[in-house]
């Protein structure tokens, strides 16, 4: 029997509440569960997307808990996964915006299978899973890795509309995480495509659905028609729904630190008087598009800064509309263009550049970390 899909997880944006979260992760039935639908997992990644909390803070709350970092070594994994995709995407830059090491094949469409948007593949659990995501705008990362078998393995839709769509309604939306997991998946960022079976996915979350087209082994995979159900296909129009631009109030005797939806961190350099600005480019919300539900936690999260003032338009604009003392920013792929005092964010090793895969990056991490 099938267990009962989450259709309204909380994801509280007071700081309070975060951190309360961060003091009730289980990582030891972490490493146990994850892969299972109901499993134990954090439910953090949406504070860590967004710059709220950094993967160097969960694990050092972790180890100031007492645990022993051999208990918990799949947590700490995981985390590092993040740090990974972020590091790949500082050294390619826009360059995980394509197939990243090789080309997809086969593809049958540039778009996305109309019947994954509207959540009626015929896998009953991945369905709903879908329809609970445009709710709560999470998925489990097993889920998300079916789905994108699903359109790219098995729909053969390039990785690209899929990958968009479900960044624009997750709240962990993190392009690094979500394009490269894509890539992942379809065999561009990878030696092999990712497959699950109507088996694997019953297994997993709990269902029992038999007569489907994943309802195979997987040596029959390899030579599997593209089902009925995912040929038609369409293009999304993708718009985020910006808040409208306000005049800000600038002390032009103070420093002014600029936040981003990647950096949202309440903590950062709290110490000082200074100007604080969230500054969302319509540039980068017309090349990464979120949803409303989206923005409001955006908007949500950045009430635990104080005196946070919003701008809506490009970084340009804002330093000629108004006279700034120094302006302290923190490092990211989306603010190379940038001017200013770039402050370096929080990793949890200083495991830094490219690595051609994740295993030879948490080799070099795993050196790190005191058992």
């Amino acid at each position: 029997m099938q267990t009962p899909i989450h259709t309204t997880l909380n994801f509280p944006t007071a700081y309070d509440a975060i951190r309360n979260r961060i003091a009730k992760i289980d990582p030891i039935a972490y490493s146990k569960t994850r892969n299972y639908s109901d499993g134990a997992v954090s439910y953090l990644s949406p504070y860590i997307s967004r710059g709220v909390i950094s993967t160097q803070f969960v694990y050092q709350e972790l180890i100031k808990r007492g645990f022993d970092s051999s208990a918990i070594l799949k947590f700490i994994q995981e985390l590092a996964w993040r740090d990974y995709w972020q590091q790949i995407w500082i050294a390619k830059g826009d360059a995980i915006d394509q197939d990243l090491k090789h080309r997809q094949t086969p593809i049958i469409t540039n778009g996305i299978s109309k019947n994954i948007v509207n959540a009626n593949t015929g896998i009953h659990v991945i369905d709903d899973h879908i329809k609970a995501f445009y709710k709560s705008g999470y998925l489990h990362n097993h889920v998300r890795m079916y789905i994108a078998s699903i359109a790219c393995n098995i729909g053969q839709n390039h990785w690209q509309q899929p990958a968009k769509w479900m960044y624009y309604h997750l709240l962990d939306a993190d392009w690094a995480s979500n394009a490269l997991s894509w890539q992942w998946v379809a065999g561009t960022n990878s030696n092999k495509k990712y497959y699950a079976n109507q088996e694997n996915i019953n297994n997993f979350c709990y269902s029992n659905q038999t007569d489907t087209f994943l309802d195979v082994s997987y040596d029959d995979f390899q030579n599997l028609a593209v089902p009925s159900v995912l040929l038609p296909t369409e293009q999304l129009t993708l718009k985020t729904p910006l808040p409208k631009a306000k005049p800000l109030t600038i002390n032009e005797q103070l420093p002014t630190l600029v936040y981003t939806s990647y950096n949202l961190d309440p903590l950062w350099m709290n110490d000082m008087i200074a100007n604080r600005i969230l500054l969302l480019e319509p540039s980068h919300f017309e090349t990464y598009p979120v949803s409303q539900n989206t923005i409001n936690f955006i908007m949500e999260l950045s009430k635990n800064i104080k005196d946070i003032q919003i701008y809506v338009g490009e970084f340009n604009e804002l330093t000629t509309t108004y006279n700034f003392n120094a302006i302290y920013y923190k490092e990211h792929p989306l603010s190379k263009h940038y001017q200013g005092i770039k402050i370096e964010r929080d990793w949890m090793f200083s495991v830094k550049g490219y690595y051609p895969s994740f295993f030879a990056f948490w080799k070099k991490c795993k050196k790190e970390i005191l058992f």
